[in-house]
């Protein structure tokens, strides 16, 4: 290896400590009560040397936000696209959608960073660094579009706004499970299930709903204070 190549090795080293120990106190201790100074003091680095590599406390969470999302995002399994080939439109979705409540069991650090803190900046602020994700937004849109078109659901739908109704029913019962707020013998999987479970069959019978949404385009804030005073 030569020194370039060690330069590299190292620098990424570093890079993966300081994103590592921040994402463990942002969790513990909320991400408006960290510091760079306290990131710093958990790696034993100087403060300096953490703004060597992220300008700002915000790009540390941006960094961590965008490693979430690419967690998420469906190209990480080559193969989840493959198994759901043929399969029922609306079963598609359900097998979508339950891999975000997987993923609030698979990585709850991330999880309750990118969907819990609401102290943490907007995504909306780093538009272009998140142009993945408003991909994978836009795809599973374009999945349950497909359900309205093929009848599985009311054609009187909006696919925006089911997309929201199902991300904040699972969402719900991952907050739950991860702030340890359900009762003795309650299961959070049975929860989350028969939460998705009767979002889609009460969607199946629906009338027109109340719900609106405004630009197809955008990608909201990933966590709940999205709609918080600016």
């Amino acid at each position: 290896m030569g020194i370039k190549e060690r330069q590299e090795r190292d620098r990424e080293a570093v890079r993966r400590a300081i994103l590592d120990a921040a994402r463990e106190l942002f969790v513990t201790e909320g991400y408006r009560n960290v510091s760079i100074r306290k990131i710093a003091e958990k790696i034993e680095y100087s403060p300096a040397a953490i703004y060597g590599y992220f300008p700002s406390k915000d790009d540390i969470f941006y960094a961590l936000a965008e490693e979430g999302f690419r967690l998420l995002h469906m190209s990480d399994d080559p193969g989840f696209d493959a198994q759901l080939a043929g399969v029922d439109p609306l079963e598609r979705v359900r097998s979508i959608f339950w891999r975000l409540y997987e993923f609030s069991r698979q990585q709850p650090q991330y999880f309750e960073l990118m969907f819990v803190d609401r102290s943490v900046p907007r995504i909306s602020q780093a538009y272009e660094r998140f142009a993945f994700a408003r991909e994978l937004r836009s795809h599973l849109i374009a999945q349950i579009q497909t359900c309205i078109d093929s009848g599985a659901l009311p054609s009187h739908l909006n696919a925006n706004v089911v997309f929201r109704l199902l991300t904040m029913g699972l969402l719900g019962a991952a907050m739950m499970r991860l702030s340890a707020r359900l009762t003795p013998g309650e299961n959070a999987d049975s929860l989350a299930r028969d939460v998705l479970a009767v979002t889609l069959r009460g969607l199946q019978t629906t009338g027109p709903l109340e719900s609106t949404f405004v630009d197809a385009d955008c990608l909201p804030d990933a966590h709940p204070a999205a709609e918080k005073a600016s």
